[in-house]
């Protein structure tokens, strides 16, 4: 085996290749994490924008690796359908839709890549490794007491083919291990970092193929990228150090090494590795508390790729037209989460339509338990106040899940129990407030809510009438019809709560002051 291995050195996308095949292969062992939707997203970028408009063929795989079985969580296959329609990103190929190379689930391959692993132990790349778990153990610690980092010594790579074969008889355990050459280097060319070098010396002799006979990542993913036809691996930067030990497989195989771009590092506020202790990490979780998949498809391009010094704003058809692996940086970015949030209420306030909107508010506000589930009709009567609502408090949603918070008020027949001392503003007293209420209960019974101008005009005369001022009189109608002291315009709210919640409302809350103005009067 050439101790010099190196992938090549090959422009952005090969002018004479008819196609790009790119491919994002998740592991079900859980809920995606947001870097791995930045990498489906950068890679879907590019088969279905860049490749397309320099005339390629374009195509987006979706390959699922679940070769660790102790780790293997069945319902994340269908997780990870489920959110990457829900992100807005289709694929060409994969386990659900077929395709000429696969089958697309990795569990269905392993025959493969035993056969493969065999090819490499037959040619002298790879080996058998007899050592226990115990000894791999004692030897990490001794390692570690002389001050050396941890790796595998190679003690079986020595075996005489006797002493292997009496061991396969016996029936023990073993691994199969690639064997790193011992001098020279390794390069491995990335697209967006360049020229990396690396000694083979240092590199260790990883395992390919498992004691349970599954392949590792490394293994599998060489062998699926080459059978596939693969021609760009676009991957997270965490595997950046095991690059040599792909681009020596793909040596060892005799094939053509894709070319590689390892997408920059996401890191957490303040630095550091993303994780839960700095807020929502899954996509399932952003999607859970109202992001849009929209908003979120634009920050996360935005994390370690920009078009310009300014823009920020980018509908999906403006990435595809845009985006370019060029203009990714290999800087880490940082999650900034108020940013984030920033752009989910740029979508909410000013790009998505009200129909739309409203929409996507409706299943957050069924799942509350505020409107029934066939208020998702807009021929249902519960529907055009649900769109009223969003009309007024759209400016105020952050995120959808906010809504059933917001809106209870505009959707429920009664309203949450709320402290009578809201109705009451500073220098005014309550027996003042309740006649105040008891004269807007007279004013609104003759007046149609739904009229603003009618409405605002009778009530601010009430005001001056009572020598009030409007705010005196105005706040405690708004807590009496809402139970909190702020929400939108009066007279808007007013109309949306509608005629009989409201008559209903402000004489509840009349009732409350009178109990309050009587126990007041008994105690003195």
């Amino acid at each position: 085996m050439s101790a010099t291995a190196t992938a090549p050195i090959a422009p952005l996308i090969d002018p004479d290749a008819p196609a790009v095949r790119v491919r994002f292969a998740p592991s079900p062992t859980g809920s995606l994490h947001v870097g791995g939707g930045r990498t489906v997203l950068f890679n879907w970028l590019f088969a279905h924008g860049q490749a397309k408009r320099e005339g390629k063929q374009g195509a987006f795989i979706l390959r699922i690796e679940d070769t660790d079985q102790k780790r293997f969580v069945p319902a994340s296959v269908q997780g990870i359908f489920d959110i990457l329609t829900w992100f807005g990103v289709t694929w060409d190929e994969g386990p659900d839709k077929g395709g000429p190379y696969g089958p697309y689930t990795q569990s269905e391959r392993t025959e493969r890549y035993r056969a493969h692993a065999e090819q490499l132990v037959a040619s002298g790349h790879a080996y058998r490794c007899f050592c226990s778990p115990e000894r791999l153990q004692q030897v990490r610690e001794a390692q570690q007491a002389r001050g050396q980092a941890p790796g595998y010594d190679r003690h079986c790579r020595t075996l005489k083919p006797e002493e292997v074969a009496a061991k396969l008889a016996a029936g023990e355990s073993h691994v199969i291990r690639f064997a790193i050459p011992l001098d020279g280097e390794t390069r491995v060319f990335d697209l967006i970092r360049g020229e990396i070098v690396y000694q083979n010396a240092n590199l260790e002799d990883l395992v390919l193929l498992k004691s349970d006979g599954y392949p590792t990542y490394h293994l599998a993913n060489v062998v699926d990228d080459h059978q596939m036809q693969i021609t760009h691996i676009m991957r997270g930067d965490e595997w950046i150090p095991t690059a040599p030990l792909h681009v020596q497989l793909y040596g060892a195989f005799g094939w053509e090494v894709p070319i590689l771009a390892h997408m920059p590092l996401i890191l957490a506020p303040g630095g550091g590795k993303l994780s839960k202790r700095h807020g929502s990490t899954a996509m399932e979780e952003f999607r859970a508390q109202g992001y849009l998949p929209e908003a979120l498809m634009n920050y996360l391009a935005l994390l370690g790729w920009s078009y310009d010094a300014t823009t920020e704003i980018f509908s999906k058809e403006d990435l595809l037209e845009k985006f370019t692996l060029e203009r990714v940086s290999p800087s880490p970015a940082t999650f900034d989460y108020k940013k984030l949030l920033w752009f989910n209420q740029q979508y909410i306030n000013h790009i998505l339509t009200l129909d739309d909107l409203t929409a996507r508010v409706v299943p957050f506000l069924i799942a509350a338990g505020l409107v029934d589930p066939a208020a998702a009709d807009p021929a249902h009567p519960d529907y055009a106040r649900i769109r009223a609502a969003t009309a007024l408090l759209k400016d105020r949603l952050e995120t959808l899940a906010q809504a059933s918070d917001l809106m209870g008020y505009f959707l429920r027949d009664e309203l949450d129990p709320y402290d009578p001392a809201l109705l009451v503003p500073k220098k005014t007293e309550p027996a003042q407030v309740l006649n105040a209420l008891v004269a807007v209960q007279q004013t609104l019974n003759g007046v149609d809510v739904a009229d603003e101008a009618e409405v605002e005009t009778r009530l601010r005369a009430l005001a001056d009438e009572r020598g009030l001022k409007t705010g005196q009189l105005f706040m405690p109608i708004r807590v009496a019809v809402t139970g909190r002291d702020k929400s939108p315009g009066l007279f808007e709210t007013l109309r949306v709560i509608g005629n009989e919640r409201v008559r209903a409302r402000i004489a509840a809350a009349i009732e409350l002051l009178r109990e309050q103005v009587g126990a007041a009067v008994a105690g003195d």
